[in-house]
């Protein structure tokens, strides 16, 4: 029983790998009604060179691979159409950082649902899709 209740927790840890390519600690940022942007978080690592050059989720119209960094004292967020994920290293995707955007999303995003993200990648031996099951959380009980 305890190795079913183990593998359960498993599944549902925003755990997904394919081809070499794994993406850990999933999750979705909580928003409030009538938001219409959220935002995704998750580590990514690759046994080789990788890029992830697609995301799709049903909650969100589009999902965008956004970069943050200060310039000149203002946080800026610029769009990216790749992001590279370097052979053995892990890539972390993290408030205020690299962040998945939910664009347009259909109806807010609770603390309990499980959004479903599809993740498409570019290596040297052709493309390949990881499917994530990220749980909303609140932004504040991630950053303890």
């Amino acid at each position: 029983m305890k190795s079913v209740i183990g593998l359960a927790l498993f599944l549902f840890s925003g755990f997904a790998f394919s081809q070499g390519i794994e993406v850990t600690h999933a999750w979705v940022a909580a928003t409030a009604p009538g938001q219409q942007v959220g935002g995704a978080y998750m580590d990514i690592s690759s046994s080789e060179d990788a890029r992830l050059v697609n995301a799709e989720s049903p909650v969100a119209e589009k999902v965008m691979i956004h970069a943050m960094a200060m310039k000149k004292g203002v946080m800026e967020m610029r769009r990216k159409k790749y992001l590279e994920i370097p052979a053995g290293k892990k890539v972390s995707l993290a408030p205020g950082k690299m962040h998945l955007m939910l664009m347009d999303i259909k109806k807010p995003l609770v603390v309990g649902d499980v959004v479903p993200i599809r993740l498409d990648f570019e290596t040297k031996g052709g493309k390949s899709s990881v499917n994530v099951d990220a749980r909303v959380t609140s932004m504040t009980s991630q950053m303890h």
